[in-house]
């Protein structure tokens, strides 16, 4: 079967490039080897969000006394049950995906996909039987898996990935939590919420290391305060699980440590799932492991793309799904706006949690630029302190010559909703000037964005 447009892979990248396509009139077909909506909707982005929200929830019952409730005493996580609702979620949103699929009409194929010449798809379903389909246009969008150390080989028993700690039987009494990005850091604070004893290990000088350096450290701030062990510029040499326990080998600056857990989880990257997928008979292009393209996401074999976390830019879900929507409407013919990878934004969803866009305060001053910096923190902030939880700061980074907008990091409750206003003011090029006389609803935490452009002027009212 000929269609105009096969994309192999149904993850946010690739099943948003598919709707896309439907919507301009392409006859489009999405290859898919498992559940519809990929890692992002089944086992990422989704369900661990309905696990932090447990945690919060949990943690709001606990300190219920906090906004004069006396009724609730010794509540108690049911973890088969969180995780339950969890799979659950994310069970939701992949029958989602589902109906869109059909109201786009779009052929779904089960099976993996591999390309072959002539602008063919080789795909072979769960019974070994093979069937070819061709199309003008192939987008490739296959994601990325877990990244495996020489040093922690995942089993999936005691060393384990980002997946298996969505499903585990039962919960664990100790943890150790191998890397501080973004997973690392918000599975830490899921178990360490829910009583489960987490060291958080990261080689980095701090936690979240691709954020602006104060931002990670406010974070460091407020997992110490909740009791997390948090362990910096410390690499795992080896882990022992021949015991009841795990034995981990911990190389730091005061010399060799040895922890014991009942579970390691490894969250120290991803790779790019690119093997068997056909591309180096066909002779695309990589550029250090992953395939290179045009600003539109065209490889270097006509009618060939790739978009998400199998192409250089950041591995994000909002990314790849951006990327496939450029992809597509550049293939009809329309003139899309190629993507600014400096104007895309970032979360973390711990407590607190994490927003950003743009440059760093380091970044942009080694890009030599003289800067002018706003800071306002969520102590005095009304909304903050009515929500019971005041933890975090705005910090706004501007070009001292011209006032423009270079960077915007947050950190508190809720920043992951107000980051949208700062990506919109980067890129139409608001100012500092600008954003001050923005008028800002009260009480809401978004007034420290303007208070934080304000105070880069020393025009700051409430601090």
């Amino acid at each position: 079967m000929k269609y105009d447009l096969i994309i192999i892979g149904s993850g946010p990248g690739g099943y948003v490039a598919a709707i896309r396509a439907s919507q301009l009139g392409m006859k489009v077909a999405v290859v898919e080897r498992s559940e519809l909506g990929g890692i992002c909707l089944n086992w990422g982005c989704i369900p661990t969000k309905s696990l932090l929200k447990s945690a919060e929830v949990y943690n709001y019952l606990k300190h219920a006394q906090n906004y004069g409730i006396t009724a609730i005493e010794n509540p108690k996580i049911d973890f088969s049950a969180v995780i339950n609702r969890s799979r659950g979620v994310a069970e939701k949103m992949n029958k989602g995906i589902e109906y869109l699929f059909k109201k786009n009409k779009i052929d779904v194929i089960k099976g993996n996909g591999k390309l072959t010449e002539n602008k063919q798809v080789e795909i072979e379903n769960e019974h070994g039987e093979i069937e070819i389909y061709s199309a003008a246009h192939i987008i490739l969008a296959t994601g990325a898996r877990s990244r495996i150390l020489p040093n922690l080989p995942i089993d999936g028993e005691k060393i384990i990935g980002y997946r298996k700690a969505m499903t585990l039987s039962q919960q664990p009494d100790s943890m150790i939590v191998v890397g501080s990005g973004a997973i690392g850091s918000e599975f830490a604070f899921f178990y360490h919420s829910i009583g489960t004893k987490v060291t958080l290990i990261e080689y980095m000088p701090n936690i979240l290391p691709l954020e602006d350096e104060e931002i990670s450290k406010q974070v460091a701030r407020s997992f110490k305060k909740a009791k997390m062990e948090i362990m910096l510029e410390s690499l795992v040499e080896k882990v022992d699980i021949s015991g009841e326990k795990c034995k981990v080998s911990v190389k730091t600056k005061k010399g060799n440590v040895e922890l014991e857990a009942d579970v390691v989880l490894s969250a120290v990257g991803i790779t790019p799932n690119l093997e068997n997928s056909g591309i180096e008979a066909l002779g695309i292009e990589l550029e250090k492991g992953k395939i290179k393209v045009n600003p539109y996401y065209e490889t270097n074999v006509s009618g060939i793309y790739a978009i998400g976390d199998i192409v250089h830019g950041q591995a994000l879900a909002h990314v790849a799904s951006a990327e496939g929507i450029v992809c597509v409407e550049k293939i009809v013919g329309l003139n899309p706006e190629p993507i600014d990878y400096m104007n895309v934004p970032a979360n973390t969803y711990t407590t607190p949690e994490v927003a950003s866009v743009g440059m760093t305060e380091k970044s942009a001053q080694a890009a030599g630029y003289e800067l002018k910096i706003g800071k306002f923190p969520f102590t005095a902030s009304g909304k903050a302190s009515a929500a019971g939880n005041n933890d975090g700061f705005v910090k706004l980074i501007f070009d001292a010559n011209t006032d423009l907008l270079l960077g915007a990091h947050l950190v508190g409750q809720n920043v992951t909703e107000m980051i949208g206003e700062l990506v919109l003011a980067r890129k139409k090029g608001a100012t500092a000037k600008e954003i001050i006389a923005t008028i800002h609803p009260h009480p809401t935490m978004s007034e420290a964005i303007m208070e934080a452009a304000a105070a880069a002027h020393g025009e700051v009212i409430h601090l």
